[in-house]
């Protein structure tokens, strides 16, 4: 007999406005506590020294998660140049250290067309990416170095907003970005460009796909709710499943049909297109989940929530 899970069966979506400091993971479980929920999943870390949009998914929304992890982000970076460091931002050991008084805002704009559009980047050593089992940042902290393969990203947005001249000369960037990004590694290859070094002293992420910051919560206004045991204005903070969703097409469809695919069976529907992935309706705008288009026309299920 399977075990019972402890806690709420409550599903839905989440956005933390994650507090710097904390790990994702760390966040992640003390909202599955908060919410007395059953399960929770977060949707791509954040590094400690980041803040921002966290979507923590809840019950059934732990099976779509990975459409979030797959989702482009944004990023407001502050950078500090003339300064290298071993993990690429403020926590790190200063590695290398250059004058950048000359350094002006000319000069960074006209480096930052060569890191729009497709980009090969080197993921940092102090990141989560394994190597024979072993996350590349416990490597890391032992004086390991090992070679890591470029890899393709997309900046569909790099934009200075600020700059500021001096010594020790620092820079406020808009970053949007594809999935898999490494914003140090960003932040590093352009002081590189630059040649005078640089590394992240702050990050804030300002969207993780279709959500922003608006939508963000934070733990304390969470918290506050828990304490006056206000589940139900807990439960009115986060967004239904399939708002994480809506980049795919949609279809609804008809009772039987949706029973036999409920059962997993592939069905005919009319108002599919020719392949890909779509978000399912029933006839009462209930969300069923995602399913698939085959070769052969038919509607196939690949992910759907319990009923």
């Amino acid at each position: 007999m399977a075990r019972r899970r402890k806690g709420r069966q409550v599903d839905g979506i989440l956005i933390l406005d994650k507090p710097t400091g904390r790990t994702s993971n760390g966040v992640m479980v003390a909202v599955r506590a908060i919410y007395n929920a059953q399960k929770a999943g977060h949707t791509g870390a954040l590094d400690p020294l980041a803040s921002g949009v966290l979507p923590i998914c809840l019950g059934e929304a732990t099976k779509f998660s990975q459409y979030l992890l797959d989702a482009d982000k944004a990023y407001l970076s502050g950078v500090r140049f003339g300064q290298r460091t071993d993990t690429l931002d403020a926590e790190g050991e200063v590695v290398e250290e250059k004058p950048c008084g000359e350094l002006t805002a000319a000069q960074v704009e006209a480096a930052l067309v060569d890191f729009r559009g497709d980009i090969l980047q080197v993921p940092p050593m102090y990141s989560a990416l394994k190597r024979n089992g072993r996350p590349l940042y416990e490597l890391a902290r032992a004086g390991i170095e090992v070679e890591r393969p470029a890899r393709p990203a997309h900046i569909s947005r790099f934009d200075m907003l600020e700059f500021n001249a001096s010594e020790a000369a620092s820079g406020l960037f808009d970053v949007a970005c594809s999935k898999g990004t490494y914003i140090r590694s960003l932040t590093d290859d352009l002081g590189q460009a630059l040649g005078v070094g640089a590394h992240i002293h702050s990050l804030r992420r300002t969207q993780a796909g279709p959500f922003n910051l608006e939508q963000s919560y934070t733990l304390d206004h969470i918290q506050a709710l828990r304490d006056q045991q206000d589940f139900d204005g807990l439960d009115a903070l986060l967004l239904p499943i399939e708002s994480a969703l809506g980049h795919l097409p949609s279809i609804t469809l008809p009772e039987t049909t949706a029973y036999y695919l409920l059962q997993g069976q592939a069905v005919q529907a009319n108002g599919l297109p020719e392949s890909g992935q779509i978000v399912l309706f029933d006839e009462q705008q209930q969300f069923l989940g995602v399913g698939e288009v085959q070769e052969d026309g038919r509607l196939k299920p690949k992910r759907l929530i319990a009923h």
